[in-house]
């Protein structure tokens, strides 16, 4: 779990924010795509194996095989005029936009650059730090790998700095209430059902979670109501954003279906996927739907690349007629507004 610390030198001054985001790397180019493979795939979190046998599946398989189809996906959001990634871009884009407000604000990734150990090193010692991970729900694949890292290069760079990490933000009602303001819109034209898709995950890192931040198993009836194991339970979390979406823009059980994507591999992640759904929705009618990704703050791969471009592609395959994929909350004003509430919390 995340943790905070305080010292009595630091009561009242002026945070300094840092904003963490998952990362991406440093090119399209293959060999950094391969190098960020390789850092993110050989995370613990990422890959829950042994230590040796997740090297070797990750550096002598994985990454070999997937590098080459990697970049091939990573160069179609690349932008070449700020040579930069949509996530980093937008992740630096926030970070100018509360700058605004008077706070210095900077930004990390947990792969790749700019990395939390140079962040780091360039942060005052006289203030206090308040690091905002920019992932709404907590899974141990997205905020806890970036939260243990982020405390572990202050432990070993800046041990007397005071800091606070902010919690998951999924049920917040700034961040309900931004999500629902940037759909809104879309509702005005038909549409036959709303898509919320998250980043899945697989499945057996609910219990895996659980047992290494509570000590708890995971109960199946924490997913869909109130339990200990709630506070880290992906799934949870994600039920909760969505009913509390669908609530805040006034829809029914019927027009709104939540999803999971990114799936690798073979095990089992959390159901239903989006990939396989693309294809069922106009065999049942379903030849209208509008789309956004509530796990992902600000664009990326996932989103542009999988979902607004290859996944529209599926559903009309399969017969879909109007395929409309809303952006990400990125710097939006209402977002960044959102932000600073958060912040204060």
């Amino acid at each position: 779990m995340a943790d905070s610390r305080r010292t009595d030198d630091n009561k009242g001054a002026e945070e300094v924010v840092l904003l963490l985001n998952i990362g991406s790397p440093d090119s399209p180019e293959v060999k950094d795509v391969a190098r960020y493979l390789n850092s993110f795939l050989t995370d613990r979190r990422i890959i829950t194996l042994p230590f040796l046998l997740r090297q070797l599946l990750v550096r002598g398989i994985i990454t070999p095989f997937r590098k080459k189809s990697s970049a091939r996906k990573y160069r179609t959001v690349w932008d070449e005029a700020s040579r930069s990634f949509p996530l980093l871009s937008h992740t630096k884009a926030m970070a100018r936009a509360l700058a605004h407000t008077g706070r210095e604000v900077h930004v990390a990734m947990r792969y790749g650059k700019p990395a939390v150990a140079d962040v780091l090193k360039e942060l005052p010692r006289d203030r206090s730090l308040v690091v905002l991970p920019l992932f709404p729900h907590y899974a141990m694949s997205s905020y806890e790998t970036a939260v243990e890292h982020c405390k572990a290069e202050i432990r070993r760079l800046c041990p007397d700095l005071s800091f606070r990490i902010v919690q998951p933000f999924y049920a917040h009602e700034a961040y309900i209430r931004t999500l629902a303001d940037s759909i809104r819109p879309y509702l005005t034209k038909p549409f036959d059902k709303l898509v919320l898709s998250y980043h899945g995950i697989p499945y057996d890192h609910l219990d895996k979670t659980t047992r290494q931040a509570l000590d708890l198993r995971h109960p199946e009836g924490c997913c869909t109501e109130e339990d200990p194991t709630a506070s880290v339970c992906y799934r949870h979390q994600t039920y909760r954003t969505t009913a509390l979406i669908r609530e805040a823009l006034g829809l029914n059980e019927e027009q709104v279906e939540q999803v999971f994507q990114s799936r690798v591999g073979h095990t089992e992640w959390l159901r239903p996927y989006l990939i396989e759904r693309l294809s069922t929705w106009p065999q049942e009618g379903t030849k209208r739907i509008l789309i956004a990704c509530p796990s992902f703050v600000c664009d990326c791969l996932e989103t542009l690349e999988e979902v607004a471009d290859h996944g529209q592609s599926i559903f009309k395959k399969a017969g879909g007629t109007d395929f409309t994929y809303i952006p990400c909350l990125n710097s939006e004003a209402c977002w960044i507004d959102a932000l600073r509430t958060i912040l204060k919390e």
